[in-house]
C-alpha cells in the first residue's frame, strides 16, 4: 500500500513538472487549421453525396410504386437534398472564417 503511495506521488510530481520543461519561443510551421480544414470539407462532401445517392434513391422507389405521389415526394426530396448540401455550405463557410 506504501509503494502505491510513492507511485501516486512520483507521478502526480512528473505531471506537474512537465511545463518547466516545455519549450518556448519556437513558432510551428505547420498550420494545422487548414490541413484539418481540408479533412472536414472532404469529409462533408463525402456525407453529403452518399446522403444524397440515398435520397434520390428512396425517392425514386417511392415514385415506382406510387407515382400519383409524386408533387409530395418531389417537394419532399428537394427540401430534403437543399438541406444535405446545406452541411457542405456551412463547412465551406467555416473553412473560409477559420483559414487566413
Amino acid at each position: 500500500m506504501r509503494k502505491l503511495s510513492y507511485v501516486f506521488m512520483i507521478l502526480s510530481a512528473l505531471c506537474l513538472a512537465v511545463p518547466a520543461f516545455a519549450q518556448a519561443g519556437q513558432a510551428s510551421t505547420v498550420n494545422w487549421v487548414a490541413i484539418t480544414s481540408g479533412f472536414a470539407m472532404a469529409i462533408a462532401s463525402a456525407v453529403c453525396g452518399m446522403a444524397q445517392a440515398k435520397a434520390t434513391a428512396a425517392a425514386a422507389e417511392g415514385l415506382a410504386r406510387n407515382p400519383s405521389a409524386r408533387p409530395g415526394i418531389q417537394l419532399a426530396l428537394i427540401l430534403g437534398l437543399a438541406l444535405i448540401e446545406s452541411l457542405a455550405l456551412y463547412t465551406l463557410v467555416i473553412i473560409f472564417a477559420k483559414v487566413k
